[in-house]
Parts: structure tokens; sequence; C-alpha cells
């Protein structure tokens, strides 16, 4: 009797490990089959045959040179990432809010497009990023999910038949202005990148046209093409004394506003020192119109004399433009040049033009609004101007190394309601650290 105990009991043992290896190998053809696993499970699994699942992504800051770009050790990440949305069953759009391409991290002293044109620079970006655009045109060649692409600050002098050339087919939402755009998957829905409403990222179709007609380049290009030397040199000094602006005697708002620039212009100087002098013409510039190369001197607003007046080589006299700024850039609600120069820095200025713009203004009827730009990702609710729910999105970043928030590889996925009347239509929001989706924060609403 024990033993025929005991040659039962190995027989169980070896059908189950027998069972084991069979499901193993089964999930081995899947794999290799392109049926990935990781596809059938939340969120790129809606447990249903339906697709209608709205992914959103931004900022990922695909560079020419990956000796400094942002996206580098996460590019593998992505690919990953695209790839489990293309096989996904329930997935209907993947919308690219912004920033896909970055024309403005590039060192001070390097010439953007090595001498050549935009078109050459784009086809850069896709030969040192070929995994990720790869799995975007396979994405796009199938047909069965939708991919958007909207300007962000980074790349919104990048033309839409640039675009076209390394991303065939791709749907762009575009403004009649070049560098903005704003996607309605559905009418309570708005996606945009968020720079819209910056005062130094905004386009600027306005300033420096004596110096280079024709751009739209706003003075935060300049910003980071300086704090990009910076990374590169690794340097901890201010290799020049900061020359100090006092606020002018006059108390002219004109010039107050220019004394504010100048404050934001000062802190990021001391924030991102570079070893040069500021009056060494490092600034590379050859697009957009610019022709010249520039020193700190040049975008750095100045005084001869203590109290005198506050002057400004390049965006001369953009503290007066804000307004038609706004009007050509089609900001719904004005924001005072005060309040647009003091939060251009924080992202907490993007994040509280979504109540501003869309959910307290009575003209708009949008109750969910997606947007990127400040690299934080997060979800926050309140009342729009009828008292109704509203939410609102941060799809985060990309990038290696996200200082203003500790989460990387960011994404929101929008539920549609279905039509039974007790569904809600649902956001959430993911990170994709250690190639695995984490839930970070889920709202729902239910829209009428």
């Amino acid at each position: 009797m024990m033993e025929k105990d005991l040659n039962l009991n190995s027989l169980m043992r070896i059908l189950r490990k027998f069972t084991a290896l069979l499901l193993f190998l089964s999930l081995f053809v899947a794999c290799s089959d392109g049926d990935d696993p990781i596809s059938s499970v939340e969120p790129f699994s809606n447990g249903t045959n339906e697709r209608n699942l709205i992914f959103v992504i931004s900022d990922v800051h695909l560079g020419a040179d990956l000796a400094y770009a942002e996206c580098k050790e996460n590019l593998a990440s992505l690919e990953l990432f695209l790839g489990e949305v293309r096989k996904s069953p329930n997935i209907k759009e993947l919308v690219i809010a912004g920033d896909l391409l970055d024309e403005w991290f590039v060192p001070a002293n390097i010439d953007t497009y090595n001498g050549k044109d935009q078109t050459d620079f784009v086809q850069r970006i896709a030969t040192a990023n070929k995994g990720v655009i790869s799995a975007l045109n396979q994405i796009i060649e199938e047909e069965k999910i939708k991919v958007t692409y909207v300007p962000g600050n980074h790349d919104l002098t990048i033309t839409a038949a640039n675009v076209d050339k390394i991303l065939p087919k791709i749907h762009q939402e575009r403004d009649t202005q070049l560098g903005l755009g704003t996607y309605s998957p559905i009418p309570e829905i708005a996606i945009e990148h968020g720079h819209r409403y910056n005062f130094f990222c905004a386009p600027d179709p306005i300033s420096n046209q004596d110096l280079a007609p024709g751009t739209i380049m706003p003075p935060g290009y300049f910003f980071t093409r300086i704090a990009v030397l910076h990374v590169v040199q690794k340097c901890t000094e201010l290799g020049d004394v900061l020359p100090i602006v006092v606020p002018n005697s006059s108390g002219s708002e004109s010039q107050n506003l220019l004394y504010t620039y100048w404050g934001g212009w000062a802190k990021m100087i001391k924030a991102y020192p570079i070893e040069n002098k500021f009056d060494e013409k490092i600034i590379v510039t050859k697009m957009d119109g610019f022709t010249d190369n520039y020193s700190v001197n040049d975008v750095l607003p100045y005084q001869t004399v203590a109290g005198g007046t506050i002057a400004v080589k390049l965006y001369n006299g953009i503290q007066d433009t804000w307004q038609q700024r706004e009007n050509i850039n089609g900001v719904a609600v004005h924001i005072p040049t005060m309040d647009a120069i003091k939060n251009a820095g924080a992202s907490t200025g993007t994040d509280v033009q979504a109540q501003t713009q869309y959910f307290s203004n009575p003209k708009s009827d949008v109750r969910i609004v997606v947007f990127g730009h400040s690299h934080v990702p997060l979800i926050n609710s309140s009342i729009n101007h009828n008292g109704d729910k509203s939410i609102y999105a941060n799809s985060g970043t990309w990038i290696d190394h996200n200082t203003l928030a500790p989460t990387k590889m960011n994404f929101v996925v929008i539920t549609p309601q279905g039509t039974a009347g007790s569904t809600q239509t649902t956001v959430k929001l993911y990170n994709f650290e250690n190639n695995v989706a984490n839930i970070m924060n889920a709202d729902s609403l239910k829209l009428q």
C-alpha cells in the first residue's frame, strides 16, 4: 500500500511538472507570435472586446545626439511600452501631447542643424532613436490605433512636413499658428501640451523680427540652450559676475514687468552656471530665422545706471506684448502679464490653466483636460462653472532623470463611459518604471 501511494504521488508530481512545462511553452509560443501576456492585463486591457481606451504620453524629448539627449536610458522601456500598446486589442487612440522631438535641448555652443536644415535634423532624430520611431510607425501602419501628435514648445518650429517625413500618416492636430495644437477625441476632452500659457515658452511671433524675420522662438529656447551647456560642462560656479538690476525709479508698469523678467533670468543663470564670460558669443542659433551667435548679455535685461532704464537686446519689449501674443496664440482667458512672468517657472503655473482656460471658462464645455509640459505627473479634480466635477491630468515625462518628480515614464489612460447609465469616464495615471505599469492615481466622472 505504501509503495502504491509513493508511486501515485510520484506520478502526480510528474504530471504537475509536465503541466507547468506546457503552460510555460504556451506562453513562450504566444510571446513569439507577438501576443505578449502583458498586453492582456490592465492598463492595456479593459476586459472586453471593445477598442475604446485613449492613451496619452508627452515629453519624450527625442534628441538628434544621444551624447546629450534627455531620453537615452529610457528608450528601451519606451520601445517595450509602445510594443504593448500596439498589441493591445482595446486601445483606440495614442495621443502624443507635445515635446516628442527636441530642438531645444542642445548645448549653446553647438550648431543644432550641423550647417544643414531642419529636415536633416529631424532625420537625425529618427536615426538616433530608430527603435522608438519604428515602434510608432508599426502602430500607425497597422491602422488599428489612431496616433495623434500635437506640438510642444521643444518642437514648436518643427513643421508638419518634417514630422510626416519620419512618421508618415501620423495624425497631426495643429492650430493655424505654428507650434500649437489642441486635440479633442470627444468634445468633453481637451489634450494639449500646455506651453500656450507660459510666458517663456509660448510661440512669440512678435519679438526679434528685425533680427530673425518670421521667428516664433520664445525666450525659453535661449534659457534651455544655456542650461544644457551647464549640464555638459558640469559647472558649479559662474564664470562671470551677474550684473545687478534694480527697479526703475520711474515706477512704470512696463519697467516693473521688465524687472520681474530680469529676475527670472537671474534666477536661472544662478541655478545653471556656465564657465563662460557673459559677453562671449557662445549661443549658436542658425535656425528659425536667426543667423548670428549671441551671448548671455544679449538675453539678460541690463541697466547702465542704478535705478535707471532697464533694457534688453533680444526680446526687446516682450513685457509689453504678452496680451497680443495671447490673442495670436488663441488663449481663451487672458493671464495678467505679471502673473505670467512670475509663474512661468513653476509646474503649478501650467496646472492652474486647466481650471482657468477650461473649467472656469463659461464658454467651455470641456470636463477633462490633459497637459504635459511641466514634467510633473498628477491628477486633480475640481468643479467647473456649471458646478460639475471636472478632471485635470498631467502626463508627466519619459526623460531619463526627472528632477521635478520622483517617477519616470508616465502615461494617462482615459476610458470613456459606456452606454449603461451607471458607467463613468475614468482617468488613470501610470508610470512604467521597471517595465511594469504601476498605477499612481485615478478618478472618474459622469459626462452628460
